[in-house]
């Protein structure tokens, strides 16, 4: 079997948070693999000035992310809401090092969902969130992705904040297991 997503809307929301996170100076981008995130990803990989990490689990982002800002570079961590438990531990840390912390994090769980193991976890993600102290944001429409996504990264950034965007599952289209040819 393999997956296949099928985008809701034609808009390029992917390149509008690259975009957004370059003009921020987004430096290091790291991620556990998503179909979700699969073009943003590849924006990423494409660019020579951003330095990519593939992750083995959601919460050595954290990690990456604070030795980034602690070397003097801005980081995002890139993950689909079913990563968000294994980094509660580590969110901790957010709240002791008041470093910022910006991520962009592919719901599960939603609209559509065919897999009932996601959703527990896609309805946890806001209130994991939200009870480490992670500032959420939400985008559930593609031409507001460029602007949320600015937004999200100067009040991080600026302001030494953890903030979490939550992208609809609405956006990344449903998912559904076909046949391997």
């Amino acid at each position: 079997m393999a997956a296949s997503d099928t985008p809701t809307t034609g808009s390029d929301w992917p390149l509008e948070i690259y975009n957004a996170l370059k003009a921020a100076d987004v430096r290091q981008l790291c991620y556990v693999p998503d179909a979700g995130h699969s073009r943003l990803i590849r924006l990423a990989h494409d660019d020579p000035a951003v330095a990519t990490t593939v992750l083995t689990t959601e919460e050595e982002g954290v990690a990456l992310s604070a030795g980034a800002w602690l070397g003097g570079q801005r980081a995002v961590l890139l993950m689909q809401s079913s990563g968000v438990g294994n980094c509660v531990n580590m969110f901790s840390l957010l709240q002791s090092c008041r470093f910022p912390f910006l991520t962009f994090v592919t719901m599960r769980g939603e609209w559509a969902e065919f897999n009932p193991w996601q959703v527990p976890m896609g309805k946890a993600t806001p209130s994991a969130f939200e009870i480490m102290g992670v500032t959420v944001f939400r985008i559930d429409r593609p031409e507001d992705a460029g602007e949320m996504a600015a937004a999200a990264a100067r009040l991080a950034y600026d302001s030494d904040q953890p903030i979490a965007v939550l992208i609809s599952q609405r956006m990344i289209g449903a998912k559904k297991w076909t046949e391997a040819k």
